[in-house]
C-alpha cells in the first residue's frame, strides 16, 4: 500500500502521523511510504531520519496527497485539503465529526473512506487510539491550569499544592475516564485536593481505590455538580460518549456562581465541549478568553503543545492497525477486525457511525451493510 504523510495544518500543531520507527515497520512489510518534507520537524524528527527508515520525501503536500492510497494524519483535513479527498482514498487520523458537520458533508461528498482513530472500540469499550492522547491531555490539563491560576495570567494567584499551613487549591475533575484519571493523577501530585464526578458508580469505586480515599468521588448530577463548581479553583471538562456530542453538563448558571480567577479547562471541546460558556475551540496561540470572571481554556488539540511526547505515544498505538490495513486492505482488516470497523464514520458517500448521524439529524447505516456495497 502507498501510504502519505503530511504536515498537520492546524495552527500550533506539531505533531506528526507517525515516527521514523514507525516508517521503518510498514516498509519492513513491503509498503511504501511518502513524507511530505518538513512533517516531522515539530516533533522532532528530521527528514534524514525518515529517508533512512526507508520513507520517499515528497517536496510538497499535494504530492503525497495525490499519489497515495491511504492518507494518515494526526487532525482532521483542513479546508485547504478538501480539495484532495477523492473516492478510492482512505482518511486515518481524529476527526471528531460530532461537532463539525460541514467536515462531516464534505467527507460524505467526496466518497472517502473515513476511520477515526477516536471511535476505534474494543468489546470492552475501551479506546486503543484515543487513550494515549487522552491521558496526555489529562496531565496537561492540570499543568495549563495551575498555570492560569497565576495572578500574572488573570487568576486568583494560587499556587496548586499550597505550601505548609497554606491549603492546597480545590480541583474538580468532571468524567472518570482516561483524561479525568490523568488529570487526578497530575493533580494529586501537585498535592491538590481533588473532586472526580461521574455517572459510573463503578469507575468512581475504582478510582477511589487505586487513589487509596485520597480524592471525593461525587455522582453526577446538576445539584451535585452545582456545589463542586461553585468553590473549585480549578474544573477539568473529561466528558466522553464516544463518536457523540458532548452534552453540556456544566452550565452557564454554575460558571457564573463560581469565584472569579477560577478556571475551566473544556479537554471535551474535540467532540463539542461539556461547558455552556464555550461556543467554540481556541487555540494555542490564544487559549483562553474570560466569561463571568472565570478563565476558560478551550484548546481543541491540547497534546499539539508536548509534540514530541505525543508523537511517540501515538504511532504506538496506531502502528498495529496500520500495519493490518496495509496488508489486508482496509475492507479486510475492518472484516477480521470489529474494533477498527466500529473506526469507520464515513465509507460510500454514507454515515457509518451512529452516534455522528445521530449528532446531525442524518440517516445512518451500519458499516456491516454498506461494507458490502463496496
Amino acid at each position: 500500500m502507498i501510504i502519505g504523510i503530511v504536515k498537520e495544518l492546524k495552527e500550533q500543531e506539531n505533531r506528526v502521523a507517525i515516527t521514523p520507527a514507525g516508517v521503518d515497520t510498514l516498509t519492513a512489510c513491503g509498503n511504501k511510504v511518502l513524507i511530505e518534507k518538513g512533517a516531522g520537524i515539530g516533533s522532532g524528527f528530521s527528514d534524514e531520519s525518515y529517508e533512512a527508515a526507508g520513507a520517499d520525501m515528497m517536496d510538497s503536500a499535494s504530492d503525497v496527497w495525490r499519489n497515495s492510497e491511504m492518507m494518515v494524519k494526526v487532525k482532521e483535513p483542513h479546508e485547504s485539503e478538501y480539495k484532495y479527498l477523492r473516492p478510492g482514498l482512505v482518511f486515518f487520523g481524529y476527526l471528531h465529526l460530532a461537532a463539525d458537520p460541514s467536515l462531516t458533508q464534505t467527507l460524505m461528498d467526496s466518497g472517502i473512506t473515513a476511520i477515526a482513530y477516536e471511535t476505534v472500540q474494543r468489546h470492552d469499550r475501551s479506546l486503543p487510539l484515543l487513550t494515549p492522547m487522552s491521558e496526555v491531555a489529562g496531565r496537561m490539563a492540570i499543568q495549563e491550569g495551575a498555570i492560569y491560576l497565576e495572578k500574572t495570567r488573570g487568576g486568583k494567584g494560587i499556587l496548586l499544592e499550597g505550601v505548609p499551613g497554606v491549603t492546597p487549591a480545590s480541583v474538580v475533575v468532571v468524567g472518570a475516564g482516561t483524561v479525568g484519571r490523568g488529570a487526578i493523577r497530575r493533580a494529586m501530585g501537585l498535592g491538590a485536593r481533588v473532586t472526580v464526578i461521574d455517572i459510573n458508580v463503578d469507575r468512581l469505586r475504582y478510582l477511589e481505590d487505586i487513589f487509596m480515599g485520597r480524592i471525593e468521588t461525587l455522582y453526577s448530577n446538576r445539584f451535585n455538580l452545582s456545589k463542586a463548581t461553585k468553590y473549585a479553583d480549578l474544573v477539568v471538562g473529561a466528558v466522553l460518549i464516544p463518536g457523540a456530542k458532548t452534552p453540556k453538563v456544566i452550565t452557564e448558571e454554575m460558571v457564573k456562581k463560581m469565584q472569579p480567577g477560577s478556571v475551566i479547562v473544556d479537554v471535551a471541546i474535540d467532540q463539542g465541549g461539556c461547558v455552556e460558556t464555550i461556543k467554540q475551540p481556541t487555540t494555542h496561540a490564544n487559549p483562553v478568553f474570560v466569561k463571568h470572571g472565570v478563565i476558560h481554556y478551550a484548546v481543541s488539540n491540547i497534546p499539539g503543545a508536548v509534540p514530541r511526547t505525543s508523537t511517540l505515544a501515538l504511532t504506538n498505538a496506531t502502528l498495529p492497525y496500520l500495519v493490518e490495513i496495509a496488508k489486508k486492505g482496509w475492507k479486510q482488516a475492518a472484516l477480521d477486525d470489529q474494533a477498527l470497523a466500529k473506526g469507520i464514520n464515513i465509507m460510500n458517500n454514507k454515515i457509518t457511525n451512529q452516534a455522528v448521524a445521530e449528532a446531525h439529524n442524518l440517516p445512518y447505516y451500519p458499516v456491516e451493510e454498506v461494507i458490502n456495497e463496496i
